[in-house]
């Protein structure tokens, strides 16, 4: 059992999260569990649990969310915001945790990374002069890049 420190607990954070895009519905969870139910994800990650992910953001357990790993697992189906009875909406809770994460630069190495190739090419690779060699032969036209119209759109 997980034992939590009341001193460490940020009584604010859920009407942070609440107030985000995405958040509103965080409030309106009582744990019925329906998402968690639904979660493909957690099938195969137990420790992986969108009820349990709710009640941590109510609790205030800040630090531990958003720096946990397994925010991250989410796979956006929206198959919890599907069967929940109170419209809670727990992908877009997630990305409003998520956003929140990155704000406080609590988001993995890795998204940093893809960050930078989206700025630099649109996507998450590099189209090279290979690429649009095979696309010319398919009678595709060239991947040209904007980088400075990705820069702008971020």
């Amino acid at each position: 059992m997980t034992r939590i420190n009341l001193n460490e607990l940020d009584p604010s954070f859920k009407f942070k999260v609440a107030s985000s895009r995405g958040g509103e519905g965080l409030q309106s969870c009582y744990a019925c569990k329906a998402c968690t139910a639904a979660c493909p994800i957690e099938k195969t990650v137990k420790r992986y649990d969108p009820r349990k992910i709710i009640r941590m953001a109510l609790l205030g357990m800040k630090k531990e969310l958003l720096e946990s790993d397994f925010i991250w697992l989410c796979s956006s189906c929206y198959s919890c915001s599907e069967v929940c009875p109170q419209d809670v909406r727990f992908t877009d809770v997630i990305y409003a945790i998520k956003n929140l994460a990155s704000s406080e630069a609590c988001a993995p190495s890795g998204l940093s990374a893809q960050k930078g190739l989206l700025k630099d090419h649109g996507r998450l690779y590099e189209v090279s002069d290979f690429e649009n060699e095979k696309r010319t032969k398919l009678g595709l036209p060239p991947i040209v890049e904007h980088p400075e119209d990705y820069e702008r759109l971020l």
